[in-house]
């Protein structure tokens, strides 16, 4: 059992972190054993993110002292733990949704982007979406292909030019 005063730290530093973050997931972790839960930290550890577990009337004071007062978390059922995403805000979703298939026990809940409360259908296809590194990977590509098409063509006239001087010095 917390005291007053851990209880209030608490509700401190979720209130500084959901200022901080870019995404944040709700997840109902019941049924998940404490080896799972680590492992998912894990993962969103590698992402700069971190799954942050307490209840819900304490993540609710949080919200309102992060002045998300507009966020209503009553409606969720089971116990609350947040994904909280600080870099990109995309991978944390990605993660927590592959955990969520993999884990049948993990249910996504719902999650806040910009300030907006989104569905849990929402946060899926979310999830959907390539991540920075594969978004910059992608125009790299995109780039990459033209100038490849321009050296094959320009590389081309020179073979054909080599093809012509072998056939004329053959002769």
């Amino acid at each position: 059992m917390l005291t007053k005063k851990q209880k209030k730290q608490l509700i401190e530093e979720l209130a500084d972190k959901i200022n901080h973050q870019s995404s944040l997931v709700f997840t109902d972790f019941k049924g998940l054993k404490v080896g799972e839960i680590s492992d998912l930290r894990k993962q969103l550890r590698e992402v700069n993110a971190e799954y942050a577990v307490a209840k819900k009337t304490l993540i609710k004071l949080a919200l309102e002292k992060a002045g998300k007062d507009d966020i209503d978390i009553s409606h969720f059922q089971g116990s609350i733990a947040l994904a909280l995403g600080y870099d990109d805000p995309i991978m944390p979703i990605k993660i927590v949704n592959r955990f969520s298939k993999e884990h049948k026990t993990l249910d996504i809940l719902g999650g806040i982007m910009k300030s907006k409360l989104l569905l849990a259908d929402e946060v899926k296809e979310l999830a959907l979406i390539p991540s920075k590194d594969e978004l910059l990977a992608k125009l790299v590509g995109s780039l990459k292909s033209p100038i490849s098409g321009l050296v094959n063509v320009l590389e081309g006239n020179i073979r054909n030019l080599i093809s012509i001087f072998k056939q004329i010095s053959e002769s």
